[in-house]
């Protein structure tokens, strides 16, 4: 039994989890790369019998899978993968797994990337290190209003946290109603437009879908504050870079705190790299010591018990 293990850049997968169980069954390769040309990609891939891949970090396509002649089973990290064609799996008689995702991580990088933009620490922490001192004034998280666009299971966790820091917490998303928003204590908005004109930072938490794709774009950031921020921990196709960099330049907003990107790994030339007023991280959101312990300890007990007979976690759309 041949088993790939993929996009493993820090080379963490195997000190993650207890991996003897499937090493008493079979061969684990681990790969530290992303591979984007589909023909390498499926010779890399061919000899395997089962593939592991970290959330939508290679997109696993009906007509790769179809082309993966001793593909048995795939699993992936989190209980959704919209990079991955379930159905073309299921129809050609391939398993596809899924394990817990916890939802602690991404919400507190979401207060790391405001809170780097609000008391400026990234040039704060240049200007020391250079010999300086004190070179900006910062914005109080407390009194400030948060606008939350996706109250979900997310963005319900970035409400409280919020709460917590005294803000004044906004929501909107189209299927949003005045009774979770109650329940949650914060404010409904009821359009998209409201929640931007008022906020001083927006934090997006939703899945990226054709409704969603391109929801921030260049009517939107005229519509926010000059001194507003925009954190995106989401998905990357729901803001138009284009028109966050030319928001940045023209002052229509004060900065943004970017963790996920259209094409990731980002592309070294990317222009988002050049442009001041990012705070840039490279999609760090689930990447921390208790997540990986979960997505690669439940991984492992995912493949073992589809070996012995006995899958659990199935996915089938």
């Amino acid at each position: 039994m041949r088993i790939a293990i993929l996009d493993d850049y820090q080379n963490l997968a195997l000190q993650s989890a207890d991996w003897s169980d499937v090493l008493s069954l079979g061969e684990i390769t681990v790969f530290n790369d992303t591979i984007t040309n589909q023909d390498a990609l499926r010779s890399r891939l061919e000899p395997f019998d089962v593939i592991c891949v970290m959330r939508e970090r290679t997109p696993l396509s009906g007509d790769l899978i179809g082309a993966l002649p001793n593909l048995k089973l795939i699993v992936t990290t989190g209980k959704r993968n919209a990079a991955i064609d379930v159905a073309a799996a299921t129809r050609l008689g391939i398993t596809v797994c899924g394990t817990d995702s916890p939802s602690t991580a991404t919400p507190e990088l979401t207060f790391a990337l405001m809170l780097g933009l609000a008391r400026n620490i990234v040039p704060e922490n240049a200007s020391m290190r250079s010999g300086g001192w004190q070179i900006g004034l910062g914005q109080d998280l407390a009194g400030s209003t948060l606008g939350i666009i996706g109250l979900g299971r997310l963005g319900s966790n970035v409400a409280r946290i919020a709460q917590a820091f005294g803000m004044h917490v906004t929501a909107w998303s189209k299927n949003l109603t005045q009774d979770r928003c109650d329940e949650m204590g914060v404010e409904f908005k009821d359009s998209k437009e409201a929640l931007l004109r008022d906020a001083d930072f927006v934090t997006i938490h939703q899945r990226l879908s054709d409704r969603t794709r391109g929801m921030i774009g260049d009517a939107e950031f005229k519509q926010m504050k000059p001194s507003a921020y925009l954190i995106n921990t989401s998905r990357g196709p729901i803001v138009d870079d284009v028109a966050l960099i030319d928001a940045i330049n023209s002052g229509e907003i004060a900065g943004a705190g970017i963790d996920v990107y259209d094409v990731e790994p980002l592309p070294s030339s990317h222009p988002l790299r050049q442009c001041d007023g990012l705070l840039l991280t490279p999609h760090l959101g689930y990447v921390t010591r208790h997540t990986w312990e979960v997505f690669y300890g439940q991984t492992a007990k995912a493949v073992a018990a589809w070996i012995n007979g006995t899958p659990h976690g199935v996915i089938t759309s």
